[in-house]
């Protein structure tokens, strides 16, 4: 079966759909495979954590993840 006729089946079958609860609920799906096209909107909150990662990256406050596990690993063994 190609994308074409798989489409008009999908097509001809939601078109007598008349539950719009249903409906609905196939709309949600639809509109779910684009939503990852969209870019993700931050609320100012959001946008000043990362600000304030960039800037303690910038500082050079961080821990690398294999140091990171390294502490880890002392602690467990304490």
């Amino acid at each position: 079966m190609t994308s074409i006729q798989l489409k008009n089946i999908l097509i001809d079958k939601i078109y007598n759909i008349t539950d719009e609860e249903y409906l609905l609920a196939i709309k949600k799906i639809i509109d779910s495979a684009y939503a990852s096209d969209k870019a993700y909107q931050m609320s100012d909150k959001q946008k000043n954590f990362v600000r304030e990662g960039k800037q303690q990256i910038a500082e050079g406050k961080y821990i690398t993840n294999q140091d990171l596990e390294k502490e880890e690993d002392l602690w467990l063994n304490e």
